[in-house]
């Protein structure tokens, strides 16, 4: 009895910790959202710079429609329903997770080794950091595309599949999380983040907008089962648009894909604590 009450002392302090942490991060993401809005004329400009630069990569690809009509059987709105959960995907991660991204500098200056004396998860204070609304743009194209795209297309909604999509994009966007907190991990054995990273994040919402079948098999295999992107938006897709799944694969594997997605983010922060234990400053 007494074993089981200390048990239950420490699951209770733990989940203490973990709120307080929690609470620690929406104090940091109002105080950065407060900062951004000062300039609100700036902020406005930016953000719609950044939703007709997105918009052009669009048209690119209505372009590449308008010449062949459709691609390894997928029409234009099936891509595009792809190519926006991706972006709102991606968007999401770039708001909630660019203190990642930007991390090799706090590492190159020191600056990590104050996270380190702050009592709190420093996960949470990295991903904090820098919580980036011009990622608006991205988010409210990617937004337009998919209702777009859900508008032109048959889709037999039913609350299982509103669910899925949901689930599926907000899942997509802890995958993307988990490749900037390991592009993070590597800096602190390497100082400067490696440039292949990118290939990972960048050039992974480029990948994840097209359909798998256009890729090669070890290409396919590598972004499902490695880096599963193929688990974010084109698997979930498979079943919203009423395609089937490819051959290897079980009928249910597209409801199975948000939870790899989730499993993908809680392995890279496993990675990161332990880069974290590993971690013997810059000496600066």
């Amino acid at each position: 009895m007494a074993a089981a009450g200390k048990r239950n002392r420490v699951q209770i302090r733990g989940a203490g910790v973990l709120a307080d942490g929690f609470f620690l991060y929406g104090r940091y993401v109002r105080t950065s959202l407060k900062a951004q809005m000062q300039y609100r004329a700036s902020f406005l400009m930016l953000t719609m710079g950044t939703f007709i630069t997105t918009a052009a990569e669009f048209l690119g690809i209505w372009a590449l429609f308008d010449r062949f009509s459709q691609l390894q059987g997928w029409s234009l709105p099936e891509v595009a329903l792809l190519y926006g959960m991706a972006h709102i995907s991606f968007s999401l991660s770039e708001a909630l997770g660019r203190g990642f991204d930007v991390f090799p500098g706090m590492v190159k200056n020191g600056d990590f080794d104050r996270v380190l004396l702050r009592p709190r998860n420093t996960a949470l204070q990295i991903a904090a950091k820098e919580v980036d609304l011009l990622r608006l743009g991205r988010l409210t194209q990617g937004v337009l595309v998919v209702g777009w795209a859900l508008w032109t297309v048959k889709v037999d909604w039913t609350f299982p599949h509103v669910l899925l999509l949901i689930v599926s994009v907000l899942s997509g966007a802890c995958l993307f999380i988990g490749l900037f907190v390991l592009q993070a991990t590597l800096s602190f054995w390497t100082i400067e983040s490696l440039e292949i990273a990118n290939t990972l994040t960048y050039g992974g919402v480029e990948t994840a907008q097209f359909p798998l079948e256009i890729y090669h098999h070890w290409f396919r295999r590598f972004f499902t089962f490695i880096v599963p992107l193929a688990c974010l938006n084109y698997f979930p897709s498979l079943t919203l648009l009423g395609r089937p799944v490819p051959d290897g694969f079980p009928s249910y594997f597209p409801w199975m894909a948000p939870g790899i997605c989730l499993a993908f983010l809680l392995l890279a922060l496993g990675v990161w604590q332990f880069g974290v234990r590993h971690y013997h400053s810059t000496g600066s």
